[in-house]
């Protein structure tokens, strides 16, 4: 997933002028620009270092020994029988949201592209207003699923 959007970051980067609207206020006009080098190479550290932090950085610091972990039943979930398998667990659900969060950064980006499409450039609200609410509402699935997942104990 991580090289699909690197490639769509680059490819879809080469429509972009020399110099890049890459901040917007809230009406969609660009009030931020940067040189076009920069805005790629900063999407790019953004949409494969933030995810890839999320997905396997928690993963580090859970296999530490005296790592505190808070889980709904916790002492279950964390016996010594089934810590590995927890552990596993949480890993997969990081990186659902790492994968999350690279669909809603790589959709980011082709506002940013559509944008500068534009003379001058321009951000349409709606649409950045619409997938900041899908994200929003795909993570708090996610913690919902989370936490639903650890709260119930298989009988």
């Amino acid at each position: 997933m991580l090289a699909g959007t690197t490639l769509f970051v680059y490819l879809t980067s080469l429509t972009l002028p020399d110099e890049v609207a890459s901040h917007f206020v809230a009406s969609g006009v660009a009030n931020g620009f940067m040189p076009k080098s920069y805005y790629v190479r900063f999407m790019l550290v953004l949409i494969v270092g933030l995810p890839s932090l999320l997905a396997f950085v928690p993963v580090v610091g859970l296999n530490t020994p005296n790592v505190r972990i808070n889980l709904p039943n916790r002492d279950y979930w964390l016996a010594p029988a089934r810590r590995a398998e927890t552990i596993k667990v949480i890993h997969e659900f990081m990186v659902r949201v790492a994968a999350l969060l690279v669909v809603f950064l790589a959709y980011v980006h082709w506002l940013v592209v559509r944008a500068n499409q534009l003379v001058p450039p321009n951000m349409s609200p709606p649409w950045i207003i619409g997938g900041l609410v899908a994200f929003v509402l795909a993570m708090i699935i996610w913690m919902v699923l989370f936490v639903g997942y650890f709260r119930n104990i298989p009988l």
